[in-house]
């Protein structure tokens, strides 16, 4: 295995971390420099800070059956783990589900009525499918039934996406939904058996959120004689041929052109052949164009309450409110919240960057979480005594009719160039957990050190390893 000269890796998250962690542990004489446009490491997997309260950006369940990437969370955090019960429930209707499923507080809920009409649902559906599964809305009515697809996928993922599950490809559902039909969710339900690997019943996690394990990655990366440069933003690429030559970034000192070996890419696969210059041919630049993001904003709140409710998250379903999902921080870790008598809500609603919810002011944001979470029964307005609210532009990569086709046209262009690699969640167009992009990473890696991992080819099964939910949610696990 040879040892690479120079490396420069764009952006200090979850996959950009530990393809420099990788590197370095590997082939120590290897240069390192990583480039980050934000202040905190960590990427989505951050975590912010308030007023000594810790706010994970979107909750991250640190679970997977990845064995390389669980002993290299071990290898980086050691013992800074606690392990938490899984906590959630459903709003939907003015009613809490448990979820995972509980029998009778699920047929007290739906009442018998609805019940029957479910089960004749999901026995029509099954005698009669759906000939395709093309899309999401096809893929679920298939194995759960059109009457349970209405109530608990349809309205959700509408939320989540802002476009309908119809135009959302099988592959999302697929990789969200493992293994699990309604016959089984009902038999686990009945006998509180659990051989679904996605619900899981409890999960490690950092002690002050997800961020811990990225800023002690990054103290690693730095000790190895690592760079990793903050605030500071890949501007373009140089290429030359087949080759990149250089990436030009600009910090608070101005622009600076760096030249490398090997390069690694994290921003997102639109903006990545955008930078490329001179650019990529027409038609590729064409399928860059058709790549689609949603983005995402959390308002955290703080209450004079302990313990407002015992959930780690409730889904919530009901189009009365905006609010998609409610994490409660203690419930994560009770080092999320610096004292005894307060709760930390993070409150997350999607959207994009030009819609009305994003330019509201953090005054109106916060005045409106604190109505919502009063709408839904879970705590008062008057016991919001603070809050603060965190954008996050291009959270989660959009699966709509055309990304497949255009991700297969650029990853078939950049995989001509020698010494350029994407990788991560939004380096790749997928819709990764944690655990997946950081195994992209590690490939990467490896690659520069002379093996030949195919990276557009991790974790594209049509049966993903965790996290089936019923609302069809974005990324939780780690």
């Amino acid at each position: 295995m040879r040892t690479a000269q120079d490396v420069s890796i764009v952006g200090a998250g979850p996959a950009g971390l530990t393809a420099a962690y990788e590197l370095l542990k590997n082939a120590p004489d290897t240069k390192v420099r990583v480039f980050e446009a934000g202040k905190l490491v960590g990427g989505i997997s951050r975590t912010e800070s308030y007023n000594g309260f810790r706010i994970d950006i979107g909750g991250h369940r640190f679970f997977t059956k990845v064995e390389r990437v669980s002993a290299l969370w071990r290898e980086i955090l050691g013992e800074a783990f606690v392990k938490r019960p899984r906590r959630s429930r459903i709003y939907y209707r003015g009613k809490f589900y448990n979820y995972p499923l509980k029998l009778f507080n699920a047929l007290g809920n739906i009442g018998p009525y609805e019940s029957t009409r479910i089960l004749l649902s999901y026995f029509k559906w099954k005698v009669f499918p759906n000939r395709s599964e093309e899309n999401f809305e096809q893929w679920v009515i298939n194995r759960f039934g059109g009457r349970l697809y209405m109530h608990f996928f349809a309205s959700y993922t509408e939320k989540v996406w802002g476009i309908k599950p119809k135009y959302i490809q099988a592959d999302w559902a697929a990789q969200r939904i493992k293994n699990l039909t309604l016959h089984k969710a009902v038999w686990n339900a009945i006998s509180g058996a659990n051989d679904t690997a996605s619900l899981i019943e409890e999960f490690d996690y950092p002690r002050t959120g997800p961020g811990l394990m990225w800023e002690r990655c990054a103290e690693l990366v730095e000790e190895s004689g690592g760079r990793v440069e903050m605030e500071t933003r890949a501007l373009r690429y140089e290429r030359e041929g087949n080759r990149i030559t250089a990436v030009i970034v600009e910090s608070a000192d101005g622009e600076e052109r760096v030249e490398a070996d090997h390069f690694v890419n994290t921003m997102g696969l639109r903006d990545l052949v955008a930078a490329i210059d001179p650019p990529p041919p027409p038609h590729v630049v064409e399928a860059a164009e058709k790549l689609k993001y949603r983005d995402f904003l959390i308002v955290a709140l703080v209450l004079d309450d302990r313990d407002p409710f015992p959930d780690n998250w409730v889904y919530v379903h009901s189009p009365d409110v905006r609010v998609g999902r409610i994490q409660n921080f203690r419930s994560w870790s009770e080092d999320m919240v610096p004292n005894d008598t307060q709760a930390s809500i993070g409150m997350e609603y999607f959207c994009q960057q030009d819609d009305d919810m994003w330019a509201k002011s953090d005054e109106d944001l916060i005045a409106q979480a604190a109505g919502e979470l009063e709408t839904l029964g879970l705590s008062r307005a008057d016991l919001v005594s603070d809050g603060m609210v965190i954008r996050q532009p291009k959270a989660y990569p959009v699966y709509d009719e055309n990304y497949k086709d255009a991700v297969a046209v650029i990853g078939d262009w950049i995989q001509g160039l020698e010494n350029l690699q994407t990788v991560g969640r939004n380096g790749l167009h997928r819709y990764n957990n944690q655990d997946h992009s950081m195994l992209t990473a590690i490939y990467a890696a490896e690659n520069i050190l002379g093996a030949e991992h195919d990276l557009w080819n991790v974790n594209v099964e049509r049966s993903y390893h965790e996290e089936m939910q019923i609302p069809a949610d974005k990324e939780r696990a780690a």
